[in-house]
């Protein structure tokens, strides 16, 4: 898997160093503070948990109402398990922000609160929506919140690389939980009955 060849190379070259860092950091110097304010702080906000979060909240409890329970635990589990991974990396890798002396911005806790609320709540939605519009919106929001944060100064590109790549995982591993508790609404399989079962069920006397 891709993002688990990424995300180890992208923390080591965030915390130890080397060509990839410096390259993100004249990259990140160059797009700080570029384009206009109002937009790109819109699109930085977008990962905030005031944004993010209601909207997960919203296909959670949708999903309960649908009766998928088991469902919707799945996702808020995975939701939960982001400051679980993301608090101990910053404090471990210890990095400095762009426009700022304080570290403790590797990964972008943004980006990966975007990432898992909305590609959680596509997760949820896509048995309901059509043409399965969900995912892509999920993406979309996603990726505009790492530009904007990238653009607002607030992040290196890496952080934003970094979080997409650990939080890929974890949305991989959400949804293989949610295609093994099964499709919302998919009828249950009837057991198959054997040659000799269905002669004998033909054979036998009715009315």
């Amino acid at each position: 898997m891709l993002c688990a060849v990424l995300f180890p190379l992208l923390t080591w070259q965030a915390a130890a160093g080397g060509p990839l860092r410096d390259a993100d950091e004249r990259l990140g110097r160059a797009l700080a503070r570029q384009g206009p304010t109002p937009l790109t702080e819109f699109l930085a906000d977008l990962g905030g948990m005031p944004v993010a979060l209601p909207v997960l909240a919203v296909a959670l409890g949708y999903a309960v109402w649908r009766g998928q329970r088991a469902r919707a635990l799945a996702a808020a589990l995975a939701m939960a398990a982001v400051p679980a991974l993301v608090v101990p990396l910053k404090i471990w890798t210890d990095r400095q922000g762009p426009l700022t002396d304080a570290t403790g911005y590797y990964p972008s806790g943004h980006t990966a609160t975007a990432m898992v609320a909305f590609g959680g709540a596509a997760l949820l939605l896509a048995p309901y929506t059509r043409r399965n519009w969900a995912m892509p919106v999920a993406v979309l929001l996603t990726l505009a919140t790492g530009i904007g944060l990238v653009l607002r100064g607030y992040h290196w590109p890496l952080d934003v690389l970094g979080s997409l790549a650990l939080c890929g995982m974890l949305l991989l591993v959400l949804g293989r939980v949610l295609h093994a508790l099964g499709a919302p609404g998919a009828p249950a399989r009837r057991p198959r009955l054997s040659r000799s079962t269905r002669r004998s069920s033909w054979r036998t006397p009715t009315g």
